[in-house]
């Protein structure tokens, strides 16, 4: 796979992590022309997820740790538990892996989640709140940050991972971080 830009013909993947019921407008607005947008996890309910959804497909969203009916609203609960711990993707050039990646420790888990998925070409997880485009060795392990305002370390984002059967290539997309309302009192 090659860095490089793959052009008018790519297949754009959006990527976000981390939303935990807020999804930054900035990031929605990058992720508005994928054809496809993956989540990988604590997403924080479906009114993050519907606006994902495209008219090739539902958004492909795996479950974090977060995403339990504790911090789901009660109508959504038939959805949280549709939520697969992992999902593969099919795209040109090879598969993507999609996974929060909470049950590996934080110290080696590039290391692991290659060891655990080596026929993928490319691991999306989450988790972290840091982003991550290690694209030195294949698969690829990719994070994109929080896509919320949780912890968005670096500032809210995402990624754009454009396909072709020859040539892969990453976008990152990074926001400074929303300034918080002040409560009146």
């Amino acid at each position: 796979m090659s860095a490089e830009v793959a052009g008018d013909d790519a297949l754009r993947v959006g990527i976000v992590a981390d939303t935990h019921g807020f999804l930054d407008p900035r990031v929605a607005a990058a992720l508005a022309d994928c054809h496809r947008v993956v989540h990988a996890g604590d997403i924080g309910g479906d009114a993050i997820l519907a606006p994902l959804d495209r008219r090739a497909g539902a958004a492909l969203a795996v479950a974090g740790n977060n995403d339990t009916p504790h911090h789901w609203p009660a109508a959504e609960q038939e959805r949280l538990s549709a939520l697969p711990g992992e999902a593969w993707l099919e795209l040109p050039g090879g598969a993507l892996v999609v996974t929060h990646g909470h049950t590996l420790p934080a110290r080696d888990r590039h290391r692991r989640l290659r060891r655990r998925y080596p026929t993928a070409a490319a691991i999306v997880y989450g988790h972290s709140h840091r982003a991550a485009v290690d694209t030195a060795v294949t698969p690829w392990v990719l994070n994109p940050g929080a896509g919320g305002r949780n912890r968005a370390l670096g500032g809210p984002g995402c990624l754009v991972l454009c396909a072709t059967g020859e040539r892969w290539a990453v976008e990152e997309h990074r926001f400074e971080r929303l300034a918080r309302r002040r409560s009146r009192g």
